[in-house]
Order: structure tokens, then C-alpha cells, then sequence
């Protein structure tokens, strides 16, 4: 590993991060991506991930657990707390951070369990439905365009680490997903089958639609199935992220 103390905050590798952390839409112009914190570096070193860059403070440098995992990359930038917090997006800034290059977009799975995500916008609830994908064994999840950017460093802290265990591709039109084989499921209001009374396909895609708007007609027209989850305290509607977890959970359970 190589290491190098930087106290300039001009220096070429810090101003690439802080564009990193700061636009959500930068990984796509770099390739990397900015990841902040011990909990997603091990994250990703458990998936077989190895960054390419490591950053961290002085105060960290002297943590023997925060220098070991300093050592999964090739080169580490040791900096002062101040210019570590001009990366962070946390109130309380970590104290080790990570670029990871980013692998080719992959293929579609014709054939694998899915989460479809229509245009939904809030970064916190594209993370959470991506946690609750890797928790319930769904592998892949497929954006429309319009999705919150899917690699930006929110959903990626909002993810807990569920980003390197995903086949994850974005950008999608809805004719995309045609080569599909698995019947897409989504919720609605106006059905009249329960979700836990319905044998739902397995696998299936099941499809998160804008938190305002919910599921275009134009893909709501491709599903095979809707179905609605009971509310007897009478709310109008679930959060989206809600909704996901308990519908994925649903899939899991009657699969048994």
C-alpha cells in the first residue's frame, strides 16, 4: 500500500472525491464511486470488492482496525479531520472513506427475481427498497429512468452496504424490460385481492412506483398481477419503501 500524507485540499485526488460526494450523478462521468465509513468498506470487502483508493485521518491512521482496512486498497490518502469532513455527507463525518471503481453495467436476468423501480425520486427510499431486496434474497433490481441515481453516495448510506450484493441497472425505458420472463406484480388501491391471500408468482418482478404518482399506466399495463396491502388503520397509502418490504417479505414467506 502506498501512503500519502495530504494537507492541500487541491490536491487532484480529494477535488475528484468532493465532486463524487457531492453530485449525486458524478459516478457516471468517473467510473468510482465515493463511499464514507468502516461499515460500507467491510460491506464491500465481504462481497469480494476492493477499493481502489482509501482516505482517512490522521486520528484514524493510528486505529489499528481502521488502518488494517486501510490496507485492502493500493493507496491511501492520510488527511487532516478537516479535510476529511469536506467529503463526508454525515453530520458527524466517519473517519475512513473509500473510491470504488465501478464494474460494467451488467446484463438483464430474464429469469431472476426483481424489483422494478418506476421513477421513484427520494435517495432514502431507493435505499431502504434495495436493503430490503438483499435482505429477501432479490438480487436484481431494475430502474426506470427517472429513478434516483442509484450509485449516489445517499441511497448508497441509505443501502447499508445492500449495493454490493445487487445486479443493479438503471436508466431503463419500460420497453426494456420486455426481455423479462417473470410476471411483473404491483400494488394498487383499487383491487380487491389482499396481498396475503393471493399465491403471488415465484419469482416475480415486483414493481415500486413514484412516491406521488405511483406506477405509470404504461407499466401497470405489462403487469400480470395487483394486489393490495390491508391498511385497517385507515391511511390512504404506504410509504413506498414500506410497502416494498412488506411485499417482499410476502414472496419470501409463501416460498417458504
Amino acid at each position: 500500500m502506498k501512503t500519502e500524507h495530504i494537507t492541500s485540499r487541491d490536491n487532484p485526488a480529494l477535488v475528484r472525491l468532493r465532486k463524487l460526494a457531492a453530485e449525486p450523478g458524478a459516478y457516471r462521468k468517473t467510473g468510482s464511486v465515493w463511499i464514507e465509513g468502516d461499515h460500507l468498506l467491510r460491506a464491500a470487502l465481504q462481497r469480494g470488492w476492493r477499493p481502489a483508493l482509501v482516505v482517512l485521518t490522521e486520528a484514524a491512521m493510528q486505529d489499528a482496525a481502521l488502518a488494517a482496512l486501510a490496507e485492502s486498497a493500493p493507496r491511501a490518502l492520510v488527511v487532516p479531520a478537516a479535510l476529511f469532513k469536506a467529503l463526508s455527507g454525515l453530520e458527524s463525518p466517519a473517519q475512513i472513506g473509500a473510491e470504488l471503481n465501478l464494474p460494467a453495467a451488467p446484463a438483464l436476468d430474464p429469469q431472476a427475481a426483481s424489483v422494478v423501480l418506476d421513477r421513484l425520486q427520494d435517495a432514502g427510499n431507493v435505499g431502504a427498497i434495495l436493503r430490503s431486496a438483499a435482505a429477501f434474497g432479490v438480487r436484481q433490481v431494475l430502474a426506470i429512468k427517472g429513478t434516483a441515481a442509484l450509485w449516489s453516495p445517499k441511497v448508497v448510506r441509505a443501502g447499508q452496504g445492500a449495493h454490493f450484493g445487487l445486479r443493479l441497472i438503471e436508466g431503463l425505458a419500460v420497453d426494456e424490460l420486455a426481455p423479462l420472463t417473470v410476471p411483473l406484480v404491483a400494488t394498487s388501491s383499487h383491487t380487491g385481492q389482499a396481498l396475503h391471500r393471493v399465491a403471488l408468482p415465484a419469482p416475480c418482478a415486483w414493481v415500486m412506483g413514484h412516491e406521488g404518482r405511483g406506477v405509470s399506466a404504461e407499466l401497470m399495463a405489462r403487469c400480470a398481477l395487483t394486489v393490495g396491502i390491508p391498511q385497517p388503520g385507515g391511511e390512504e397509502s404506504l410509504n413506498v419503501a414500506a410497502a416494498a418490504a412488506i411485499c417482499l417479505y410476502e414472496s419470501e414467506r409463501q416460498r417458504g
